[in-house]
């Protein structure tokens, strides 16, 4: 079956670049029609990039009601009946993250490319088989980190990775809001792997986390924490912080991340002025460049200058994300956000539910070593 999948991706590679016929779209299985899945469905129906040909849930009623009375899309429980058909050249996973391991590993054993929602996996290592498993097949992995395809996250990265904002001193990500408490997560393992994705995928190659620390609280008896803090060092010696509750009275979503340069002020809930770019900080005169008489005192200084919001386009973030899926299996090389990523996000997670079992205390990671 894999040598199925890849002739049905050569089928559209690199046509449509030279005046010849768009490249066929490519066939798609979304499986999973809860929370998550119905967004999935409308993004890869609306796209001229795949067909989707199934919709699996064990829950057929639910999955036919997702799809519509006039669909030709296929409603099914049968997974097997999924990956046995040559049409499928791609499986997107929207299931419970306990589950997909298994149903994304069924799927690359079967020669399909595979997108898997955040987070890749429940754990560090079954991430790490699927991203294995990928490579050795020379498949494409990729994990929805939907806000990376978001307008204003493409332009801060932009920014960032260019060196408009200098050298990174600080991110500070605030993410909070009356939320749904889960049952089987906590608040960091919910809310964290979209800031996280976000650092992750802003950040110039060179920079990367090293060690997190984080503090918890469950205020409310639930069993695990509703409210968390997660401190992680970057190997530069700068910080990020990242601040999750699902208690807040007020819905938050911010991000601030500093340079050396300029400050940049990222708004989610803003839509007018999502993004607020400040030429404003603080600066530090070495002794090399003051008098002798002044060298035992450093000279700290204050920059004010002008605030700027740069416009910036309104585009559906899954529209973009299909995009990006289909333009990594047509071309092969690994998309923005691939396995990799989704393993970083992993490895920073599992890090802080080990220093949260140790009051807050420092826990490296294995992207630092």
């Amino acid at each position: 079956m894999k040598d199925t999948a890849k002739d049905a991706e050569r089928a559209g590679r690199g046509a449509g670049t030279t005046g010849e016929e768009p490249p066929a779209p490519l066939g798609v299985a979304v499986v999973g029609a809860g929370y998550w899945g119905p967004n999935l469905v409308r993004n890869f129906q609306s796209s001229p990039l795949f067909r989707l040909q199934w919709l699996c849930d064990l829950d057929v009623d639910r999955a036919r009601q997702v799809l519509g009375g006039y669909s030709t899309v296929q409603a099914t429980a049968d997974y097997a009946a999924v990956l046995a058909d040559p049409s499928v050249a791609a499986v997107a996973v929207a299931t419970p993250a306990g589950t997909h391991l298994d149903v994304a590993l069924a799927a690359l054993r079967a020669g399909k490319h595979v997108l898997v929602e955040k987070p890749l996996a429940a754990t560090y290592e079954d991430g790490l088989r699927l991203v294995t498993e990928a490579e050795e097949r020379d498949l494409t992995l990729m994990c929805d980190h939907t806000y990376c395809y978001t307008p204003a996250v493409g332009r801060i990265r932009d920014m960032v990775r260019s060196g408009e904002l200098g050298e990174i001193h600080y991110v500070d990500s605030v993410r909070i809001n009356l939320g749904l408490v889960q049952k089987d997560i906590d608040v960091l393992w919910d809310l964290a792997p979209h800031d996280l994705s976000v650092l992750d995928f802003i950040l110039p190659d060179h920079v990367e986390p090293v060690a997190v620390a984080a503090h918890g609280a469950d205020p409310i008896g639930t069993g695990q924490s509703c409210v968390a803090y997660l401190t992680l060092q970057l190997n530069t010696g700068a910080i990020a912080h990242v601040h999750v509750n699902w208690l807040s009275p007020t819905k938050v979503r911010t991000t601030m991340v500093g340079g050396s340069k300029r400050t940049l002020v990222w708004d989610d809930l803003n839509p007018t002025q999502r993004v607020s770019v400040f030429d404003r900080g603080v600066e530090l005169s070495t002794p090399q460049e003051i008098g002798a008489d002044e060298r035992r005192d450093m000279l700290v200084s204050y920059r004010t200058g002008d605030m700027v919001a740069p416009a910036i386009g309104e585009k559906e973030a899954l529209r973009s994300m299909v995009e990006e899926f289909a333009d990594a299996i047509r071309t092969g090389r690994p998309a923005l956000t691939d396995g990799r990523a989704g393993l970083k996000v992993l490895d920073i997670l599992e890090a802080a539910s080990r220093s949260l079992e140790f009051r807050g205390a420092v826990v490296g990671l294995r992207t630092g070593r």
